[in-house]
Order: C-alpha cells, then structure tokens, then sequence
C-alpha cells in the first residue's frame, strides 16, 4: 500500500538510474538484477510490502559500488556492504518510504554478499538475483554454478532460473 508522498518502485528506479551518471554497467547490471528479483519475489507470492522490498533493495544494492571504486580502487563485495549504510540511508531519505522498509533496504543491501546468516526470504531473494547476473556477467565456469545451486539458491523460483538461464540439468 502506497503512503501519500511516497515515491514508487519506478520512481526510486529513476532516481537510481540519474545517480548512476551514465555508467551503463552499473545500470545494466541492477535492472537485470532487479528483473530477476521482481520475478522470484512474484513467484515465492510474497507479501506486497516484502516484495515492495525486494525490488527497492535489487535498484540500489550496488549503490556503494562508485564509491568503493574512487576509494579502493575496486568493488569488492565485503567493502560494498560496508560502505553502503549512509549511502542507501541519504538515497531512500526524502523517499516518503516508512521507516521500516527503508531501514529493510539498508539492512538487506549491507549483507547482499554474505550467504552465512540468511534468516529471511528478501534476503535469499536478493543474494539468488544477484547471484543469476553476476554469473553471467562474470562468465562463472559450470561447476560454480552447480555449487551455487547447492550451497546458495533456496527458493524454487531462483532453482528454476538458474536451470534455465545455465541449462543446468
């Protein structure tokens, strides 16, 4: 449900798109990461504000990822969480979102790459879309896929993607 004032999921795509600056990589990557969130979400049939949730976290869980690269030279995963807090906090703040969702999203896109601990499904849904494009886009060997299968993806819709987008028997 929808507060008066608050941004929605397309305008918070928006926003994220103009501070990425161009940087179509980066784009790219968070709306296909987004897709893929979207999807499982949808399927897993998750409550509204969960899957309201998922989508906001997969827009902005690479949002430290310039930072990190001015600061560090590159985007490893472990500095992406750490970095992230403030800046998912002054992204989300003039949002109109409820205080929990945003505290939510800055929670979940600070553990985004820590598969140790998951203890709720937004948090699965987020590390298994993540997960499908980055594959990808790394061009992970088969034999990392199937043991993400076995040590990462949880949920069946992300089980099934994976099959189909690695044609994963």
């Amino acid at each position: 449900m929808k507060h008066e004032g608050e941004k929605s999921v397309s305008e918070i795509m928006m926003d994220m798109i103009a501070q990425a600056r161009g940087n179509r990589h980066d784009i790219c990557h968070f709306l296909k990461v987004y897709g893929y969130a979207k999807t499982i979400a949808e399927l897993e049939k998750v409550p509204p504000e969960v899957q309201k949730t998922v989508e906001i976290a997969a827009i902005v869980h690479d949002i430290a990822c310039p930072l990190c690269r001015e600061k560090y030279g590159n985007t490893n995963g472990k500095l992406q969480e750490k970095e992230s807090g403030p800046l998912v906090d002054a992204f989300l703040e003039d949002s109109g979102l409820p205080e929990e969702i945003r505290r939510r999203v800055s929670y979940l896109v600070a553990r985004h790459h820590t598969i140790e601990g998951v203890d709720s499904l937004d948090w699965q849904i987020l590390l298994e879309a993540d997960y499908l494009v980055n594959a990808d886009e790394s061009g992970y060997p088969p034999e990392n896929v199937r043991n993400a299968e076995k040590v990462l993806f949880r949920t069946d819709a992300g089980r099934l993607l994976l099959k189909a987008i690695y044609q994963q028997p």
